[in-house]
């Protein structure tokens, strides 16, 4: 196994007009989670990915296991609760630029994760373990399951890569915070973006916040930027990854889960992290082209097609 995550994901309603759900009528029902996100887009790339997680034993986490299997994630070490239900979320889109997200998660099924719920085999016969800040803030015990994770990723000399996350809905911001601080100093490689980092650090500086990261003991720190590509911070290495334009963004929910599985593909390939970087940013902005959190993601081909592509117009400017 290339790599494993473990995360909440969740059956995502999507209205087919703009506009307050309030005047909403006819939705479409696709599946949506950050780090399945990023497993399906490693997969897409020919990457072999893991998912752990609870899902509630019902329809809508049928749909969801179905859809991710289907995908080429290993679904292995997915445990269904006929106790607690799937969680569901609502997208508004009130524009383009304008998406908001209404959860509706509270008891669901993978806020029963638990440290029995991870196997150290898995962990130990995987290349790298990828955390965001969203599976602790579901509950103490899915927090504990994710610090046990980590814990068996550092025990097995494991990659570990962080992002932060942060979903200010989920969490008191203080115990956010913390935790995230405590994740930092566990893993080899932070991926935040720009309002992660003043939410953590109290600044929008990407530089700034490469270095606190790589003060709290972090080896590597790639800051998102948004269409503006990525600031990146590793070892002796250092430098920006231009963004790739796109005529309009459809939906920018995904990218960043998109840029993770762009930057994981590159370190698994071996490439430089600069190139890695420059990956990442092409998938973020291939994903954000297309509505849908997982419908932009590219395979290999689509990929180095549009990266050649892209480098081209560049020069021939």
């Amino acid at each position: 196994m290339d790599v494993i995550s473990i995360g909440e994901t969740m059956a995502l309603f999507t209205p087919n007009e703009d506009g307050p759900l309030r005047y909403a009528r006819n939705y479409q029902v696709r599946i949506a989670g950050a780090e399945t996100n990023t497993l399906i887009g490693l997969s897409k790339l020919g990457k072999k990915a893991g998912w752990i997680t609870r899902l509630g034993k019902d329809e809508f986490g049928a749909m969801i296991l179905s859809s991710v299997r289907g995908e080429g994630v290993d679904v292995s070490q997915v445990k269904l609760d006929d106790a607690a239900p799937t969680g569901l979320f609502f997208k508004e889109r009130k524009s383009a630029a304008k998406v908001n997200v209404f959860y509706y998660r509270t008891l669901s099924a993978a806020s029963f994760l638990k440290k029995c719920d991870i196997d150290e085999q898995y962990i130990e016969k995987a290349g790298l373990l990828y955390i965001t800040g969203i599976t602790p803030a579901l509950s103490e015990s899915a927090s504990d399951a994710v610090f046990y994770a980590v814990e068996l990723a550092k025990k097995h000399n494991k990659c570990v890569v962080f992002d932060p996350n942060f979903r200010k809905k989920l969490w008191d911001g203080e115990r956010a915070r913390q935790t995230m601080f405590e994740l930092i100093k566990r893993s080899d490689i932070v991926l935040p973006g720009l309002s992660e980092g003043r939410f953590l650090f109290g600044t929008a500086d990407e530089k700034k916040i490469a270095e606190a990261i790589r003060g709290l003991g972090a080896e590597t720190a790639i800051i998102k930027l948004g269409s503006k590509g990525a600031y990146y911070a590793g070892g002796n290495e250092s430098g920006y990854a231009e963004g790739y334009q796109i005529q309009a963004a459809a939906d920018p929910v995904g990218a960043g889960d998109g840029f993770a599985a762009g930057v994981l593909s590159g370190l698994i390939d071996h490439i430089p992290l600069s190139e890695a970087v420059k990956r990442g940013c092409a998938v973020g902005a291939m994903v954000a082209a297309v509505n849908g959190d997982i419908e932009g993601l590219p395979d290999s081909e689509s990929l180095f097609a549009f990266m050649e592509q892209s480098d081209e117009e560049d020069v021939s400017r």
